[in-house]
Protein backbone atom coordinates (compact mmCIF):
# COMPACT_ATOMS: atom_id res chain seq x y z
CA UNK A 1 0.00 0.00 0.00
CA UNK A 2 1.18 3.70 -1.24
CA UNK A 3 -0.64 6.65 0.40
CA UNK A 4 -0.13 10.07 -1.14
CA UNK A 5 -1.02 13.39 -0.10
CA UNK A 6 -0.85 16.44 -2.50
CA UNK A 7 -0.43 19.77 -1.05
CA UNK A 8 0.68 23.68 -2.72
CA UNK A 9 -2.59 24.35 -4.71
CA UNK A 10 -3.95 27.36 -4.72
CA UNK A 11 -5.22 30.27 -6.59
CA UNK A 12 -2.60 32.35 -8.51
CA UNK A 13 -3.04 34.96 -11.17
CA UNK A 14 -1.92 34.03 -14.96
CA UNK A 15 1.91 34.45 -15.53
CA UNK A 16 2.55 33.11 -11.81
CA UNK A 17 3.91 29.97 -10.15
CA UNK A 18 3.19 27.35 -7.83
CA UNK A 19 5.39 24.36 -6.67
CA UNK A 20 3.02 21.87 -5.85
CA UNK A 21 4.21 18.72 -3.70
CA UNK A 22 3.50 14.93 -3.10
CA UNK A 23 4.23 13.11 -0.01
CA UNK A 24 4.63 9.71 -0.14
CA UNK A 25 4.43 7.20 2.54
CA UNK A 26 4.14 3.26 2.70
CA UNK A 27 6.55 1.10 0.44
CA UNK A 28 9.60 2.40 -0.22
CA UNK A 29 9.17 5.65 -1.78
CA UNK A 30 12.31 4.90 -4.00
CA UNK A 31 11.64 2.18 -5.93
CA UNK A 32 8.35 3.37 -8.04
CA UNK A 33 7.97 6.07 -10.95
CA UNK A 34 5.82 9.07 -10.17
CA UNK A 35 3.55 11.13 -12.24
CA UNK A 36 1.38 14.08 -12.19
CA UNK A 37 -1.80 14.18 -13.58
CA UNK A 38 -4.62 17.32 -13.73
CA UNK A 39 -8.57 17.12 -14.48
CA UNK A 40 -10.20 20.35 -15.45
CA UNK A 41 -13.91 20.21 -14.80
CA UNK A 42 -15.66 18.68 -17.67
CA UNK A 43 -12.64 17.30 -19.05
CA UNK A 44 -10.96 13.84 -18.81
CA UNK A 45 -7.93 13.55 -16.53
CA UNK A 46 -4.20 14.05 -18.33
CA UNK A 47 -1.06 13.47 -18.19
CA UNK A 48 1.29 16.80 -17.06
CA UNK A 49 4.66 14.99 -16.08
CA UNK A 50 6.53 12.03 -14.74
CA UNK A 51 9.53 10.74 -13.47
CA UNK A 52 11.38 7.69 -12.87
CA UNK A 53 12.20 5.98 -9.47
CA UNK A 54 16.02 7.41 -9.68
CA UNK A 55 15.07 10.90 -11.02
CA UNK A 56 16.96 10.50 -14.26
CA UNK A 57 14.00 10.27 -16.56
CA UNK A 58 11.17 12.76 -16.97
CA UNK A 59 8.59 13.43 -19.51
CA UNK A 60 6.22 16.14 -19.90
CA UNK A 61 3.14 16.62 -21.62
CA UNK A 62 3.64 18.73 -24.59
CA UNK A 63 1.60 21.41 -23.26
CA UNK A 64 3.76 21.97 -20.20
CA UNK A 65 7.17 21.36 -21.70
CA UNK A 66 9.42 24.25 -20.72
CA UNK A 67 7.09 25.90 -18.00
CA UNK A 68 6.86 23.09 -15.25
CA UNK A 69 9.53 20.95 -14.01
CA UNK A 70 8.93 17.55 -11.77
CA UNK A 71 11.61 16.47 -9.38
CA UNK A 72 12.05 14.21 -6.74
CA UNK A 73 13.62 13.96 -2.93
CA UNK A 74 13.90 10.55 -2.21
CA UNK A 75 15.00 11.24 1.00
CA UNK A 76 12.32 13.06 2.13
CA UNK A 77 9.73 10.72 -0.12
CA UNK A 78 8.46 13.48 -1.47
CA UNK A 79 7.69 14.43 -5.71
CA UNK A 80 7.35 18.20 -7.07
CA UNK A 81 5.99 20.08 -9.79
CA UNK A 82 6.68 23.37 -9.96
CA UNK A 83 5.04 25.27 -12.73
CA UNK A 84 5.93 28.61 -13.85
CA UNK A 85 4.12 30.73 -16.74
CA UNK A 86 0.89 29.58 -15.40
CA UNK A 87 -2.28 29.98 -17.98
CA UNK A 88 -5.42 29.64 -17.25
CA UNK A 89 -6.04 26.57 -19.46
CA UNK A 90 -4.00 25.11 -16.69
CA UNK A 91 -6.24 25.21 -13.94
CA UNK A 92 -7.31 21.83 -12.61
CA UNK A 93 -7.69 19.34 -10.33
CA UNK A 94 -3.34 17.85 -9.91
CA UNK A 95 -3.42 14.72 -8.75
CA UNK A 96 0.12 12.47 -8.62
CA UNK A 97 0.18 8.67 -8.80
CA UNK A 98 2.69 5.72 -8.80
CA UNK A 99 3.48 3.04 -11.26
CA UNK A 100 5.64 0.41 -11.88
CA UNK A 101 6.55 1.79 -15.15
CA UNK A 102 6.80 5.10 -16.22
CA UNK A 103 3.47 5.65 -18.88
CA UNK A 104 1.18 8.73 -19.88
CA UNK A 105 -1.60 6.50 -19.55
CA UNK A 106 -3.82 6.36 -16.23
CA UNK A 107 -4.53 3.02 -16.40
CA UNK A 108 -1.09 2.29 -15.55
CA UNK A 109 -1.05 3.86 -12.34
CA UNK A 110 -1.56 1.88 -9.18
CA UNK A 111 -1.91 4.54 -6.13
CA UNK A 112 -3.31 7.89 -6.40
CA UNK A 113 -3.77 10.74 -3.99
CA UNK A 114 -6.73 12.61 -3.15
CA UNK A 115 -5.48 16.12 -5.68
CA UNK A 116 -5.10 19.73 -4.97
CA UNK A 117 -6.68 22.34 -7.09
CA UNK A 118 -5.17 24.60 -8.79
CA UNK A 119 -6.97 28.08 -10.38
CA UNK A 120 -5.39 30.33 -12.32
CA UNK A 121 -6.93 33.40 -13.02
CA UNK A 122 -6.84 35.94 -16.06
Amino acid sequence: QVQLVESGGGLVQAGGSLRLSCAASGRTFSSYNLGWFRQAPGKEREFVAGISWRGGSTYYADSVKGRFTISRDNAKNTVYLQMISLKPEDTAVYYCATAPRLSEYEDAYDYWGQGTQVTVSS
